[in-house]
């Protein structure tokens, strides 16, 4: 959608600004004037979260919105709008400025930096980086933490659990690298599918030798611990156990020592500092020990902490590979190569070397190498990674295809239409890592207890080993009981509570054709309490036909339709579609159309000829002086029977009645049955007659209907809903919904709708079905659920067992082997959101 058409929808609602909607400790204002790209809504949000009483700040320039969280303690609404003035007024373009370059921006289209290194340094990116090396919740927050210190970073958010980044600033994405390597990590990025390939393979890769790197330590070790265990060791004994230690601490346990290191040399910490300590404490203690003829050695507490880490981590990077495999095995759809038509014949060549407007051959059984347009040739294609839809569809000559879906029986030639990170299936792989990069308003808590927790544990251990020292204990005794200290308190479990679960939840519902925008949305969807419905092409099929046109006009039918045909022939609103539509198959041509204007789920007018063709409903014929009397009567009848009255006017006068119908998707009924299942309320908002929207109401089971909305409305009714205390979901298609579903708690976009409405939606439904909204529901709920749970464990983990350990009741071993084994029960438990229903 382009800046007119989102100033159209913000002019709709209000010509300024100050079009105001304050909800307890939310204010929403409408400026289309202002927010004409993204560039200026991210320097707003970034400018408005800077005043301490301000939350959090959401714009979404395609539809004019800021919606703004405060603190009303703190700012009174008026003083709020007094400084929107001042920010938006100083983003305002100066007069005369219009010279020079454009603004870079950030599209739904790109996954990476928005114009290439150096090219626009002045402007905002947004990168998305693969970090490698995190070991821990700590890694994530120190990375996040250094990055948000550079000042040319506006935003940065790194999470654990998917080993990925999103940085939003003025730093190049090798800028970025260098950063992240000063800290010990590697920074790769992944704007395309290729690199994410490559991205998969390496993680296969470094996931082996880490089990090779554990296998090798334990082998090592397991003679260690046997010689530990002996009675009476001789001296060549504890000089057998030195040397078959020394490798498994400083091979096997290098990554542990190099990464506590780098992180030192910068006045940091993390969980990797902890083992360095915990092992090089036990082992320089022991040789200590050796070299003074004490048999008090701990060569295979030293020994263990390292394997049973290596072991823990080796099966936590597993587990966390099968949360992942859902956008795995999407990146994996992308073949590596295509067949390219070209002057000569047919030759293999890579997908990365395609251009826009290459002709490719698509074999039986093939995968279509990118997004495209058919020019020969029919075929059934299985496009179930995008909708969610088992049952193939039919391709021919005209037709659109996605990049990744599996080709059937027939032979296909299609033309390129986008390449690279444009590509539908680029753009769903994204959404779906945004989301699980996301961080849920639970996990900020997480995020600040972490930040603390290392510093804490190390803290508690040096005093752990004070008390035991100052009871009179041996030093051997104080100091296991140290190191067993800072072994158990591993914040891992912690770090992984949250964003394996919504990691595992978004990639199952990616694979049901549920894309999920943000983590936040699958939270707030587990709470939400009544449900709005757009009705024409969300309830219903979005297919309608005209079934009646009453004429009492002196002009033909012919006369009519040609130019009905005329000022519809580009309409993006279904019911115009369709009188489109009844005009081509009666084989008439559009006549040229001037001075269009639309009014979105009012009507349309334009000057055919001489003539001033005017089409919608009764308000909207009323608002322009046209008499609709003669027309009412029947419009009533047709309504009665779940019609769609469109009226025409020519030059003033009420011509001639359409009937537009419109059957409710199927497993609409169902759908909204599951919803009051599980508690949720339903309402049905539309610009529709009262009659008409009950009529469909009423056969799917809907209670409450506002009909006769105009979008203004619509949004008055989320706002009213959210008044009463009520968390309110938004499903529609159009862009009369935009600015509800951009203001509801949580929006739901079907698929195949406007862009606008997926836009400003936090979640899409590819397929179109509404019953996968009762879905996302349930499968939030059951996250939320399990996230409960793992941070219950995670917490009360900790709270039990660094108090056993100083207590001298745990054994270093035993307590890093304990630690390794919390976070993989913490994974395994977010797995189970694979199994069961959805």
């Amino acid at each position: 959608m382009d800046a007119a058409t989102g100033a159209m929808v913000a002019g709709m609602l209000g010509d300024h600004y100050r079009v105001v909607h304050a909800l307890r400790r939310r204010l929403r204002v409408y400026t289309p004037v202002v927010l004409k790209d993204q560039e200026r809504a991210y320097l707003l949000e970034i400018l408005l979260t800077k005043h301490p009483s301000i939350a959090r700040v959401r714009a979404v320039p395609e539809i004019g919105s800021v919606a703004v969280y405060y603190d009303p303690a703190r700012i009174t609404a008026a003083s709020l709008l007094t400084l929107l003035d001042r920010v938006l007024g100083n983003l305002a373009p100066k007069p005369g400025a219009t010279g020079g370059r454009t603004l870079a921006a950030p599209s739904a289209a790109h996954a990476g930096e928005t114009c290439p290194a150096g090219s626009c340094p002045a402007s905002l990116r947004v990168s998305y980086l693969a970090i490698e090396g995190m070991t821990c919740a700590s890694c994530a927050l120190l990375i996040q933490m250094d990055l948000q210190r550079d000042p040319r970073v506006s935003e940065a958010s790194v999470s654990f659990g998917s080993g990925s980044a999103m940085i939003r600033g003025r730093l190049s994405q090798d800028e970025i690298a260098l950063r992240v390597a000063r800290l010990g990590y590697r920074a790769r990025p992944m704007d395309n599918l290729t690199q994410r390939q490559a991205l998969i393979a390496s993680e296969r890769e470094r996931v082996r030798k880490a089990g090779q790197r554990a296998l090798v330590a334990g082998l090592l070790t397991v003679p260690v611990m046997t010689l530990g265990m002996a009675m009476h060791r001789s001296r060549l004994l504890r000089l057998l156990e030195w040397g078959l230690a020394t490798p498994v601490v400083f091979w096997a346990g290098w990554p542990f020592f190099d990464k506590a290191w780098r992180l030192a040399r910068r006045r940091a910490s993390n969980m990797d500092t902890l083992i360095a300590l915990g092992a090089g404490s036990a082992y320089a203690y022991s040789v200590t020990t050796l070299w003074w003829r004490s048999r008090h050695v701990y060569f295979e507490a030293a020994a263990g902490i390292v394997t049973f880490v290596l072991l823990g981590r080796y099966l936590e990077e597993r587990a966390k590979g099968k949360a992942s495999e859902a956008i795995r095995r999407l990146v994996e759809l992308q073949p590596q190569t295509a067949t390219l038509l070209d002057g000569v014949g047919e030759r293999q060549v890579s997908v990365d070397s395609l251009r826009v407007g290459d002709l490719l051959l698509v074999r039986p059984g093939d995968r279509i190498p990118t997004d495209g347009l058919v020019t020969g040739g029919t075929s059934d294609v299985d496009e179930s990674m995008v909708t969610g839809e088992s049952m193939p569809v039919t391709k021919a000559a005209g037709d659109r295809v996605v990049g990744g879906c599996m080709n059937g029986l027939g032979l296909l030639r299609v033309q390129v239409t986008a390449i690279g990170a444009d590509t539908v299936l680029a753009g769903i792989v994204r959404m779906v890592d945004e989301a699980q990069a996301g961080k849920l308003p639970v996990q900020k808590l997480v995020d600040r207890v972490s930040a603390v927790f290392v510093p804490g544990v190390m803290a508690v251990a040096g005093a752990t080993f004070l008390a035991w020292i100052g009871r009179g204990a041996r030093l051997t005794a104080a100091m296991s009981n140290a190191i067993a200290v800072l072994l158990i308190a591993c914040p891992c479990s912690l770090g992984l509570a949250t964003p394996v679960a919504i990691m595992v939840a978004t990639g199952r519902a990616a694979r049901h054709g549920i894309y999920v925008r943000n983590g936040e949305a699958l939270e707030l969807a587990a709470r939400l309490d009544v449900v709005v419905f757009d009705k024409t092409g969300t309830l219903t099929e979005g297919r309608p036909r005209v079934t009646d046109l009453i004429n009492l006009s002196k002009w033909t039918d012919t006369f009519l339709l040609e130019r009905a045909l005329a000022v519809e022939s580009g309409s993006e609103h279904f019911l115009g579609r369709a009188i489109a539509a009844e005009a081509r198959e009666q084989g008439l041509r559009g006549l040229e159309a001037n001075e269009f204007q639309a009014r979105p789920g009012r009507g349309v007018q334009a000057r055919v000829g001489a003539q001033r063709v005017l089409l919608g409903n009764r308000d909207y014929l009323e608002e322009h002086g046209v008499g609709t009397g003669r027309l009412e009567g029947r419009a009533e009848q047709l309504a009665a029977q779940g019609k769609t009255p469109v009226l025409m006017a020519l030059d003033g006068a009420a011509v001639a009645l359409f009937g537009v119908a419109d059957r409710p998707r199927p497993g609409a009924r169902a759908a909204v049955a599951r919803l009051h299942q599980l508690g949720v309320r339903t309402l049905l908002v539309t610009g529709d007659i009262q009659a008409a929207a009950e009529h469909v109401a009423a056969e799917v089971g809907i209670d409450e209907v506002i009909a006769g909305a105009r979008p203004a409305d619509k949004l008055a009714v989320i706002d009213r809903l959210r008044a009463q205390g009520l968390r309110v979901g938004m499903i529609g298609d159009g862009v009369n919904d935009a600015p509800a579903l951009a203001a509801a708690d949580v929006g739901f976009a079907v698929g195949g709708g406007t862009e606008v409405a997926m836009e400003a939606a936090h979640l899409t439904i590819a397929s179109g079905d509404i019953g996968r909204v009762a879905q996302t529901i349930a499968l939030s709920r059951r996250t939320m659920s399990v996230i409960h749970q793992n941070l219950f464990w995670a917490f009360g983990y900790n709270a039990l067992a660094i108090p056993i350990a100083a207590s001298g009741r745990l054994n270093p071993m035993f307590a890093s082997a304990a630690m390794a084994m919390s976070s993989v029960s913490v994974v395994s438990n977010s797995l189970r959101l694979n199994r069961g229903d959805l």
